[in-house]
């Protein structure tokens, strides 16, 4: 009777280890069109395209990757407040760090980086 119990103990404890870097759906949803998109919208990046978010999602918090996408997406701004994402080294730094593990990602799911 105790090895059942034990069970049933570590299954429900499973999710909430799954859940320690869970990313919204509409998040997830927002980066898989956006990189078809970039892919001609081409049907198999559906699937690529989900093994890179999912890749991300388990590399850093949401959080972490809204902040990092941002300074890097964010650094082709032109003007003044494009300066603040590309003068600032700490912006530079999570930058690079997001690039890193997107670029591992693409790799890893094999799609090639646009």
């Amino acid at each position: 009777m105790k090895l059942p119990l034990l069970l049933l103990l570590a299954f429900m404890a499973a999710p909430a280890t799954a859940l320690a870097h869970e990313f919204p759906t509409s998040g997830r949803v927002e980066y898989v069109l956006e990189c078809m998109q970039k892919h001609d919208g081409k049907y198999e990046f559906l699937y690529k395209c989900s093994c890179v978010i999912d890749r991300i999602a388990e590399a850093m918090p949401y959080e972490d990757y809204v902040a990092m996408s941002t300074a890097l997406r964010d650094q082709t701004l032109a003007g003044e407040r494009g300066g603040v994402f590309r003068d600032a080294p700490t912006v530079k730094v999570m930058a690079d760090k997001y690039k890193l593990i997107q670029a591992n990602a693409n790799k890893a799911c094999h799609v090639q980086q646009r």
